[in-house]
């Protein structure tokens, strides 16, 4: 099997640098080449005049707390100037990019639509077609494959639930590179100005998850500690937007989940009435460091992929809180998810959902839903709208 090129390998490999052309560089200690070398290292020593960085949520080290401003600063390793696009500002301002010739982006990205790097993504989209700008995508896998039957939503509903979780309508797993990503936005909302390159990765098909690919795992963010969260998070970060503990605080966020109002016991006897394909269930009891209900006993379960062909995901999210909610109706609660795009935490589950029928059917009529959620989960057109602007390289 031919291994896995990262779209920056092949930059680098085969883009000749210009040293007359400046560029600014949106990246994270997350990003690294396939062999492992910090790719704002490489692209310096290759040549590229990189003037500015650009750090997403979590900033630079990858590390800042899910939802907190991120302060501009100078980067220890490089010594360039760091501008943070989630902090004082969101999108790159026009009088630094009026200093560039263009843009480069690599960050890797979970693959599903609350994660809000392909929303910095689309801003510096916006911003560099709004400045006549190059844009350059480093692509990069997606970790949940790029197999658009498996896609999930519900879509967003981007008229009354358009935030920094979810910016445009797309469904929750959508199963594209953000190369992909960046090429149907610039179709779809008529980003004429840019001038967008996308370098592909080599080796990747479209069947392959992350762990297929034989590249090595990098934490993105603080709480995707290991490469089976990756498989797990988009069905348990819903639970952000309730009163449980989704692991954070612990070795295993996003892997379990709890409260201390909930019993182990009962609750695995409970999940064992419902199905979850390709999803084993295991009690536990675990003491959060930080988050919610930090320093107090929480009890619920582990959850463990058996079979990943058989797991949806966004099906799994949707019945668990919907079954919390029929079986502990005097404990489940909806929680506030204060953040910096968010201050409030308001209708935290609304913007994670993308769709306030749907919140409304958890609430009123839970038992009805969990055997509903693989049709509020179908995006069945998604395939045939994004067919034209797929990889031709990542054909299995």
């Amino acid at each position: 099997m031919e291994s896995v090129s990262l779209g920056v390998d092949e930059f680098l490999k085969k883009e000749i640098p210009d040293s007359q052309s400046s560029w600014g560089l949106v990246t994270s200690d997350a990003c690294k080449t396939s062999r492992g070398s910090m790719v704002r290292m490489e692209l310096l020593q290759h040549g590229y005049n990189i003037k500015y960085l650009f750090s997403p949520e979590h900033g630079l080290s990858s590390k800042g707390i899910d939802g907190a401003w991120q302060p501009d600063q100078i980067d220890p390793l490089t010594r360039l100037p760091v501008y943070s696009l989630y902090g004082n500002r969101l999108k790159p301002m026009q009088e630094i990019l009026r200093e560039l010739d263009g843009v480069i982006f690599d960050l890797p990205d979970i693959g599903v639509r609350f994660y809000t790097y392909i929303w910095t993504m689309s801003l510096v989209m916006e911003s560099c077609d709004a400045s006549g700008k190059t844009l350059i995508i480093l692509d990069r896998p997606n970790p949940l494959s790029g197999q658009l039957n498996l896609a999930e939503g519900p879509m967003l509903d981007e008229k009354n639930l358009s935030s920094f979780l979810g910016r445009w309508s797309i469904p929750i797993r959508h199963n594209l590179t953000i190369g992909e990503l960046a090429k149907f936005w610039k179709k779809e909302r008529n980003l004429s100005n840019l001038n967008l390159k996308v370098i592909p990765c080599t080796g990747w098909k479209r069947s392959m998850y992350l762990e297929d690919t034989g590249l090595p795992f990098y934490p993105p963010s603080p709480a995707i500690t290991q490469m089976e969260t990756i498989l797990t998070y988009p069905a348990l970060c819903f639970l952000e937007g309730t009163n449980l503990n989704e692991g954070r605080g612990t070795d295993l966020p996003f892997r379990q989940f709890g409260a201390p109002w909930l019993d182990s016991s009962k609750f695995m006897e409970i999940l064992k009435d419902y199905s979850f394909p390709g999803v084993n269930f295991k009690a536990v009891s675990f003491l959060p460091k930080s988050g919610r209900y930090a320093k107090k006993y929480c009890h619920g379960a582990q959850m463990i992929i058996s079979n990943r062909s058989d797991y949806r995901p966004i099906q799994t999210g949707i019945k668990l809180i919907a079954l919390l909610n029929l079986h502990y109706p005097n404990h489940f609660e909806w929680a506030d998810y204060p953040t910096l795009v968010n201050e409030t935490g308001a209708r935290h589950i609304d913007l994670l959902l993308g769709n306030t029928d749907l919140v409304m059917k958890i609430e009123q009529d839970p038992k009805s839903l969990i055997k509903e959620a693989g049709e509020w989960s179908s995006v069945e057109k998604w395939e045939e709208k994004v067919s034209g602007f797929l990889t031709d390289e990542y054909k299995d």
